[in-house]
């Protein structure tokens, strides 16, 4: 198998597009607690290449894992899966 196919995905909702060509995407998933059995939410926060600056707050977008391109920043947003509503 080639590189390419081994990239991981995750699927989250960017809470932050202050910084330049950069978003901050939050990744929740549902975790069994090992003691108590009870199903938790884990959420952890990831920064994200946008090269035009596309994306905004709220979006649900797919982002997927790059070479690293700063000290922070390992991933890069490859999709749109859901585009914010506007209020």
């Amino acid at each position: 198998m080639s590189a390419t196919n081994l990239k991981r995905a995750l699927t989250g909702t960017i809470v932050s597009d202050k910084m330049d060509k950069t978003v901050t995407v939050l990744v929740e998933r549902k975790v069994k607690h090992p003691v108590f059995g009870k199903v938790v939410r884990v959420s952890k926060k990831y920064h994200a290449h946008d090269e035009n600056n596309e994306f905004s707050q709220g979006d649900v977008v797919t982002i997927e894992e790059t070479r690293p391109l700063s000290k922070t920043k390992t991933w890069r947003v490859s999709k749109l899966v859901e585009k914010a509503s506007e209020i």
